[in-house]
């Protein structure tokens, strides 16, 4: 699928003016003030738990296009993100073989990057030679970097704090592009990602395998729920424990917890404040003693519950006092872009395991 918008480019330390709609209606941002000056594009890859995004932007206009690709899976090799980047530069070579050519600059921020993926370090070199493969007939640059630091520069837009992204996981940054550069959590739905959409998913379906099984009847609202998108639970099993993709599995129950909650059912009301809370003592760690107490939440989970954010600033404000709200400015895609405008512009140097070029 492909969605057409036309903003202009992220200011990298001050914060741009920034309209913002969901659905691929347009988004307006700031002129970069690092742009190179050099006629071409930059191509800023975002890759989750549960969907990828390519944004093909203009370094002169600002006119950007974007491509939807594949979902990523982890298996006993690791994770799939490498192929998955790989497919979407083929698609936007394809769609844009005239602005391909011109490329300048290529980012890519992925969950599980740092952990799941083997020598991330090389990632930079194989965009290089297959974009040069698809028709890339100019010097441009590559860089790949964990998902919470294209969440941070697309929230904070360069600016010192922390961001935590609530999506099929969860994970947290704190840094100020310079000196300190500080994650928590982002270790997957079986060791963490805690408040993610994954966490909520599987306390929910927690809860309603207890009702089912007669130990607490507090979930049977939530049974219902997942009965309805699962199945009998005699099922689940099969439909969890098999699949690379389990964590979106999961993720997937989310909405209906959050349904739940909104109907005022106790057990998913719990369920989404614990997320929050989870999430602000992530925040509160990654802000640390040196970062302004400025705190950014983004994610598709925590824009989708107001539950979520209304724990989440509640905890955030009892474990510190001087925490500021920030509002995101961007989100991941927007910030894979502004980290190829630096590429591009030369502007960008490694810093494993966060950032590899």
């Amino acid at each position: 699928m492909l969605v057409s918008t036309t903003p202009g480019s992220l200011v990298i330390l001050a914060r741009p003016e920034l309209r913002e709609a969901r659905q691929g209606v347009t988004k307006t941002l700031n002129r970069s003030a690092f742009d190179p000056g050099a006629r071409g594009s930059v191509l800023g890859i975002d890759i989750g738990g549960t969907g990828s995004r390519a944004a093909l932007e203009d370094l002169d206009s600002g006119e950007r296009v974007v491509l939807r690709g594949a979902t990523v899976s982890v298996g006993a090799a690791g994770s799939s993100v490498g192929e998955v980047a790989l497919g979407l530069l083929a698609a936007v070579a394809a769609e844009h073989p005239d602005r391909f050519a011109h490329l300048r600059g290529v980012a890519v921020g992925a969950s599980g990057l740092a952990s799941l993926v083997a020598e991330p370090e090389r990632f930079p070199i194989a965009l290089r030679r297959e974009a040069a493969a698809l028709g890339a007939d100019g010097p441009f640059a590559a860089v790949v970097a964990i998902d919470a630091v294209t969440a941070h520069l697309g929230a904070l837009g360069g600016s010192p704090g922390a961001v935590v992204a609530l999506g099929t996981g969860a994970i947290a940054f704190g840094g100020d592009g310079a000196e300190v550069w500080r994650r928590v959590d982002g270790w997957g739905h079986l060791l963490g990602d805690r408040g993610g959409g994954a966490w909520v998913g599987l306390h929910g379906l927690e809860l309603a395998m207890r009702a089912h099984d007669g130990v607490d009847r507090a979930g049977r609202a939530l049974l219902e729920a997942a009965e309805s998108r699962f199945g009998h639970p005699a099922a689940w099993p099969t439909q969890l424990y098999t699949r690379e993709d389990r964590a979106a599995v999961l993720a997937g129950f989310a909405p209906d917890v959050i349904a739940v909650a909104d109907t005022g059912d106790g057990a998913a009301l719990s369920i989404l404040r614990s997320a929050g809370a989870e999430a602000a003592r992530s925040a509160i760690a990654a802000l640390g003693p040196d970062l302004p107490p400025s705190v950014a939440l983004t994610g598709g989970l925590a824009r989708a519950s107001t539950e979520i954010r209304r724990a989440f600033w509640e905890e955030a404000r009892r474990l510190r006092l001087d925490v500021a709200q920030a509002d995101p400015l961007g989100d991941p895609l927007d910030g894979a872009v502004l980290l190829a405008r630096r590429a591009a512009a030369g502007d960008l140097s490694p810093r494993a395991p966060f950032v590899w070029a």
